[in-house]
Formats: C-alpha cells, sequence, structure tokens
C-alpha cells in the first residue's frame, strides 16, 4: 500500500492524487472491508492497524478529488460502519462527500442547513463548524465565512487553523491590517512555524504595494519575516524568493519613516543589499541543485521553482 495515503491529500500534488484514486478500488478489493474489535467476530477477522483508518480517508478525499465517487463512498460506507454515523469527524467526511457530489448551489444551500441544523443541537461540534465556513467559502458568502470564523474563534482561541483560515479570508478582502492581526495569532500559537512568517512577509508586502498608509513600515516589517521565516528553515524558498524582491522594493524606494510602529529603526540600504545578495545567493543554489536532481532538494514544487528562475532571470 502506498506511503502517500498517509499523508493529508491536500499535501499531494495532483499527479499522486490521480494515481492513488486509480489504485483505489485493487485497494479496496484487498482492504479488509469490517473490523470486529469488540466481538468473537474479531477471532477471525483482520487485525485492525493504527494506520487503516487512516488509509481509508485519506483514499476517499483523494478519490473525491479526481471524480471517483464510488469508491469514496465505499470508503465513507466502511468508515461510518467502524465509527459510527454520529462521529464528529465522519459527520464532517459525509458533509465533504455531499458537498462533492452536489450538482448546483441549490444542493449545496440544503447541504449548509443540515449543518445548521447540527450545530443548533450541538454548539460544540468543531468539525462541522468548520464545514459550515469551508461551505460559505464556496458560496462566496464571505463576510457570512468571516463572522462564523469570529464566533468559533470566540470558543476556541487557540486554533491556529482557525486564525489562519480567517486572515486569509480577511486579505482576500484586500483587509490586510486584520489579515495581519490573525496571523499573528497563528504566530502566538506555532511560534516557529517558518511559513507562518513568510506569510506574514507576503501580506505586509502586498499592503505596503496597495499603497495603505504606512507602507514603508509594511515593508521593512516584510523583511523582517522573511528573515525569520528563513532563520527558522534555511533552505525555504518561499522566505527566499520573499526576501529578494522585498530587498529589492526597498532599494528602489526612499524610506520615510525613523522608526517601526514597534519603536525599531529600519534598515540600512547596505543591510538591504546584504540581504538581497544572500536571497540571490540561495535561490541561484537551490533552483541549481533542483535541476542537477541533488539529494534534498526535489521536494520543491515545481511553481515556486519557475517563479525564483523568473525572478533571477531578471537580474
Amino acid at each position: 500500500m502506498s506511503s502517500s495515503l498517509l499523508h493529508p491529500p491536500a499535501q499531494l500534488s495532483p499527479v499522486v492524487a490521480l494515481q492513488l484514486s486509480q489504485q483505489a478500488p485493487s485497494l479496496l478489493q484487498n482492504a479488509p472491508s469490517s473490523i470486529s474489535p469488540y466481538s468473537l467476530g474479531s477471532l477471525w477477522s483482520a487485525a485492525e492497524s493504527p494506520e487503516l483508518w487512516t488509509v481509508y480517508e485519506n483514499l476517499m478525499l483523494s478519490c473525491l478529488r479526481t471524480g471517483d465517487e464510488e469508491s469514496a463512498h465505499i470508503c465513507l460506507e466502511r468508515l461510518t460502519a467502524r465509527f459510527g454515523a454520529d462521529n464528529e469527524k465522519l459527520m464532517a467526511l459525509g458533509g465533504i462527500f455531499q458537498e462533492a457530489v452536489a450538482q448546483d448551489d441549490a444542493a449545496l444551500k440544503r447541504i449548509l442547513e443540515e449543518y445548521e441544523t447540527i450545530l443548533n443541537k450541538d454548539p460544540t461540534n468543531t468539525p462541522i463548524s468548520k464545514r459550515r465556513v469551508a461551505l460559505f467559502k464556496t458560496l462566496k458568502r464571505t463576510t457570512e465565512a468571516i463572522t462564523a470564523l469570529i464566533k468559533f474563534l470566540d470558543a476556541s482561541p487557540t486554533d491556529a487553523e482557525a486564525w489562519a483560515e480567517l486572515g486569509d479570508l480577511y486579505v482576500s478582502q484586500a483587509m490586510y491590517k486584520q489579515g495581519i492581526f490573525a496571523f499573528e495569532e497563528v504566530l502566538l500559537i506555532t511560534p516557529n512555524a517558518w511559513n507562518i512568517h513568510a506569510k506574514l512577509g507576503e501580506i505586509c508586502y502586498m499592503a505596503a504595494t496597495a499603497n495603505e498608509p504606512g507602507s514603508d513600515n509594511y515593508l521593512a516589517e516584510s523583511l523582517r519575516r522573511f528573515c525569520r521565516s528563513i532563520e527558522l528553515c534555511d533552505d525555504y524558498l518561499r522566505g527566499y524568493y520573499g526576501l529578494k524582491i522585498t530587498s529589492n522594493k526597498l532599494l528602489g524606494s526612499h524610506p520615510r519613516q525613523s522608526k517601526t510602529d514597534g519603536g525599531l529603526a529600519p534598515p540600512t540600504q547596505e543591510t538591504v543589499q546584504r540581504l538581497s545578495e544572500i536571497a540571490t545567493s540561495k535561490l541561484s543554489e537551490i533552483v541549481r541543485r533542483n535541476a542537477a536532481g541533488d539529494s534534498g532538494y526535489l521536494g520543491y514544487d515545481l511553481g515556486e521553482i519557475i517563479a525564483a528562475k523568473e525572478l533571477l532571470n531578471k537580474e
């Protein structure tokens, strides 16, 4: 059985997800369809491994990504038979399946009504609360999605995933200040998440280029965030890419502020120039060694490698 089935489908490339879904019929045929751990049936039924149900869940989601609804439904049925229809996670997986097979917005709105009914009975059902937010996004009801997330976070203020989702929604509405606040809350929960530091760098850069008030401060903060991301992960391509474009922007501008909002002096032109050179050197190394197939440099996203090449070619 493929080890890819033990990883969340969102982390798999479309090619790998397609390969897994194509293997689904044979995998389902060979995998046990039922487990009886608490009865005499367990004496002759297949043993229940810790990975089995993770495989079923991830296979179901991969099949839905590629349109194999029949195999996805079989996975869902086996999970439901094992854990019961009242299991909160299974309720959310069932909702994902219904959303995937819905033919139009009217069907999606009916699913939303079902979520509302479930939450009226149990407001603490976290998986369904998150599916409700996701469905608001699908229906392009962004304001309602933001409102629902704020209400959810009032009850679960340490949910980093929810804060990140709220931040993304704010940024999608060009509400950069609110988006920065939301991702700073993520860092309070996961302070060493280098990707979140880089995400904050990107949002600060977007705010600066959108001519938000204090654009110079945003640029300086963006630079610091990208520096922190590569300090935590010294081969993070996205961090070096952001560092390069931000340093280029700073070198081409003339900062007017004497200090940032945090009381820190802005970086000097010499410092920014040095950071730009470091970013160029590291991006060149990553692109070169990725193209050469060097071990440790093959896990980068192809789109990010192409973007880095284009940025370097402009130099």
